[in-house]
């Protein structure tokens, strides 16, 4: 997924009638994205401590996308996004790492 891709499905999470489960997506995609990070910087030994916690973050983001979809879906809303995006883990879990690199650049 490019950075264009990213930014689009983005935008969309962001205009969605439901601020508040929006808000949780990209919470959820921030705190995901530091802990794969952290994953990637960490040794081996502390890896192994890091992978639950990274799994479950990864299911929160992903659960979070999903109660959105549903919630934009029963009231008419454009989910076009989310089949945008997908199933795959490792895809949405690239899209976390876009949106936390999308908010860093919109801050600068």
């Amino acid at each position: 997924m490019n950075q264009d891709q990213s930014r689009s499905i983005l935008e969309n999470i962001e205009r969605s009638s439901h601020q508040d489960l929006s808000a949780e997506v990209v919470a959820l995609a921030v705190a995901y994205a530091r802990i794969r990070v952290d994953w990637l910087l960490a040794e081996r030994s502390v890896r192994r401590d890091l992978e639950d916690k990274r799994t479950r973050a990864h299911d929160a983001f992903i659960d979070s996308l999903n109660i959105l979809s549903r919630a934009e879906s029963r009231f008419g809303g454009d989910i076009g996004w989310r089949e945008q995006l997908g199933t795959d883990r490792k895809r949405i879990g690239d899209f976390a790492c876009q949106v936390h690199a999308l908010l860093g650049l919109r801050a600068g």
